[in-house]
């Protein structure tokens, strides 16, 4: 009789240890829209919806009737996507708009092209985003990735807040505004609202060394940038209850979604597909049962509770404040 055996590597056991342990928590956390509403008659932005989460977001809604307005910055992939969401959805109110949220010029335009085409705006879903290695700074001026998930969507939020508040106030119903965030936020533990540029940090001398402080801190601007979403949602949510228009912000928290940002490794296969990450975007954009909740973070479809900086109402308002200044938001743009 032979046996054979041979040494497992510990360092293999725990990565396949902590591999079972996440599947098993992914598919007991997933939450699912079990909402069957239509969307006929109802318009709908979804940013970045070319690929990932965005285009499964968009897929569901075309789904459902609704008009779908597919936000992109690439307008070759853009126009890919819109074909293959025509044929799934067998909807074909689907059409492209060219939007880069590194260009507060092409946020603007991109905001004039829909308020001169469109009559009205029922759904806007903020899902465009990125994670940075690199630090780039846009034509702006600003952060690449401060820009791209937060100060971009801002802007373009408050150039479409008028013609959203007008379509819920003819319509008698509550529109919304959705914004993708990120329990990557609760890795940040205080914000510089002088410094959210990342100047400073940028060129400050550190006891990091070069290598550590350029893995660590693209990571800590994502966060960032993913705390002031949450933040400005309340802040938003705060000062349209106070006026008492129908309008609803939250933000959410996807999941670990298996997309542009994780697809260089099969090994993290356990991960959402897009279709499971859009979940919440759509319960969010659809459920009636929260039509009136506003100004919450949500996860896997359930109202959950972000870091205690994010739900800091004081610091909000006095980061939207900045916020306004560094979009160099117009007066006349200003609806508060």
């Amino acid at each position: 009789m032979f046996v054979f055996s041979f040494d497992v590597p510990n360092s293999l056991i725990v990565a396949l240890i902590f591999t079972v342990a996440f599947k098993i928590y992914y598919e007991a956390t997933k939450g699912v829209c079990m909402s069957s509403k239509r969307l006929d008659g109802k318009t709908i932005i979804v940013t970045g919806s070319n690929t990932g989460i965005g285009k499964a977001t968009a897929l569901d809604l075309a789904s459902r009737g609704g008009r779908i307005i597919l936000a992109c910055r690439n307008l070759k992939k853009a126009l890919v996507a819109k074909d293959k969401i025509v044929e799934k959805s067998r909807n074909p109110n689907v059409l492209v708009k060219e939007l880069d949220l590194t260009s507060f010029t092409s946020i603007r335009r991109f905001a004039a092209d829909v308020q001169k085409t469109e009559p009205k705006l029922h759904i806007l879903i903020h899902n465009a985003g990125c994670g940075d290695i690199e630090q780039k700074t846009t034509e702006d001026g600003l952060e690449h990735q401060m820009q791209t998930n937060y100060f971009g969507p801002f802007l373009l939020t408050n150039l479409l807040l008028g013609l959203m508040i007008e379509t819920g106030e003819k319509e008698k119903e509550n529109v919304r505004i959705v914004n993708v965030g990120s329990d990557g936020h609760f890795s940040v533990g205080d914000l510089n609202l002088d410094d959210l540029n990342f100047s400073y940090e940028r060129s400050a001398k550190t006891i990091w060394s070069p290598v550590q402080n350029n893995l660590w801190l693209p990571i800590k601007i994502y966060g960032t940038s993913k705390l002031c979403v949450i933040l400005s949602s309340c802040e938003l949510a705060r000062k349209l209850e106070i006026l008492g228009k129908p309008v609803t912000v939250n933000s959410l928290h996807p999941g670990g979604v298996y997309t542009e940002f994780s697809r260089f490794s099969k090994i993290l296969s356990f991960l959402k597909s897009p279709a499971e990450g859009a979940q919440t975007s759509i319960y969010l954009a659809v459920a009636d049962e929260i039509s009136n909740v506003s100004g919450q973070y949500f996860r896997d479809c359930k109202i959950a509770q972000p870091s205690e900086l994010a739900r800091d109402k004081e610091f909000a308002k006095k980061l939207w404040e900045v916020s306004e200044r560094l979009v160099r938001l117009e007066p006349k743009e200003k609806f508060f």
